[in-house]
């Protein structure tokens, strides 16, 4: 089983970014967690800072027959890409997709409350730091294992 983890803009600069609110993993440590936490799941890591690219990819997923579902931090595209949430929409009910953020996005600056591709997928883990991205692969999973003609 394979799954696909999105990130968006400016994620390539984690470690480095401000460390009160990311912390001060980078974005390779995070993969490398997810993979050391989850030997038996293959994990298909995807950054880009353009917001065609991120489209390209989830829209290639839905023909991925061994990529179960989607991890995406769109980073800021959240909050104002509707091209990024319409792909994502249009993946829902064909691929598992969970948002993930490091940071509580409602805690933040106003323009940070409201994530316009949060209501196009399955899921969404706010806050838990870099184990958010575990939680997001929990539910991928839990979500794919209850898919008509999924079910164990």
């Amino acid at each position: 089983m394979k799954i696909a983890v999105i990130n968006g803009p400016n994620l390539n600069m984690l470690g480095l970014r401000d460390k009160n609110i990311y912390g001060s993993e980078t974005l390779d440590d995070v993969i490398n967690m997810l993979r050391a936490k989850m030997p038996d799941l293959e994990i298909d890591a995807f950054q880009s800072n353009g917001e065609g690219e991120i489209i390209d990819r989830i829209q290639a997923i839905r023909y991925e027959k061994d990529t179960i579902g989607i991890i995406i931090n769109p980073g800021a595209y959240a909050h104002y890409s509707y091209a990024i949430a319409d792909a994502l929409r249009d993946i829902k009910g064909v691929k598992p997709t969970v948002e993930v953020h490091i940071s509580n996005i409602h805690a933040r600056e106003e323009f940070r409350s409201h994530s316009v591709t949060a209501g196009c997928v399955d899921a969404v883990v706010a806050g838990a730091g870099t184990h958010g991205y575990l939680l997001a692969a929990l539910q991928v999973i839990y979500l794919h294992n209850n898919m008509p003609g999924n079910e164990a």
